[in-house]
């Protein structure tokens, strides 16, 4: 990828998953990380990895649902690596359950950390992102905030509004040199996924047969479509959303 060699890149979530892809994508090509997590353990592991690649790589303890520590994440991400470029908001929880089975308790933790997260982050990252060139915002949406997705009423929701505040962030944005863009993985292999569908493994055969490559995607390919939208190579590219789901979902 073009242009990220010596670029700085805060990602949250990333101690497992679709987060440590990312961090690991992004050191390979240059980038220096700080990897943000509530799971602080998990970062320093995935910081460890990143580092491997020769670039600098930090470990933060964040919970992004808390503007403080977001505010903290950037400041400790400019004192340490020198600047903040490229923020990407992957910090996500689902629960899944018919929504007349739901509760409040659960749509503000749903809402808390997939939607509130991402302003939170955004709000603490965007006066660090000002002034630097070709500065990038990358949210990780969902399939489900475009298109739906039952048992996922909330975080459907809430996935379409990131991608709604992200295109309006990128008009707001644009004069600053600042692009947004969101990635929006389908079914996706991580431990989450493992997780939610234990002991439904013919409902996930059944899921898989329907994607029209007939695989589940890999962290890896969520990771290469972010690198892409960091790059150089999307200079002229902001406020587009990019499905990452084996040709499940083609709407519009």
């Amino acid at each position: 990828m073009k242009g990220l060699k010596g670029k700085t890149a805060l990602i949250t979530g990333a101690a497992r998953g679709i987060g440590r892809a990312i961090a690991l994508r992004l050191a390979a090509e240059g980038a220096n990380v700080a990897v943000g997590d509530i799971n602080l353990e998990g970062a320093e592991t995935t910081a460890r990895e990143a580092a491997q690649s020769g670039v600098k790589a930090i470990a933060l303890k964040l919970d992004v649902t808390r503007a403080e520590e977001a505010a903290v994440a950037v400041a400790r991400v400019q004192q340490e690596l020198g600047a903040l470029d490229i923020l990407v908001n992957n910090a996500g929880w689902d629960h899944t359950e018919p929504f007349a089975d739901s509760t409040a308790e659960t749509w503000d933790k749903v809402i808390a950390i997939n939607y509130r997260g991402v302003l939170n982050c955004c709000k603490a990252a965007i006066p660090a992102l000002k002034g630097r060139p070709a500065a990038r915002i990358v949210s990780i949406a969902s399939d489900a905030g475009r298109v739906g997705s039952s048992g996922e009423a909330v975080y459907s929701g809430c996935k379409g509004a990131v991608i709604a505040f992200s295109k309006t962030l990128a008009r707001e944005l644009a004069r600053e040199r600042v692009n947004v863009n969101v990635v929006c993985p389908g079914l996706t292999d991580t431990a989450l996924l493992r997780d939610a569908m234990a002991g439904r493994e013919k409902l996930l055969e059944s899921i898989t047969r329907s994607i029209p490559l007939r695989r589940i995607g890999q962290p890896e390919e969520v990771a290469a479509a972010v690198a892409f939208f960091a790059s150089a190579d999307a200079d002229y590219i902001t406020g587009q959303v990019l499905s990452v789901s084996g040709g499940l979902t083609m709407a519009g």
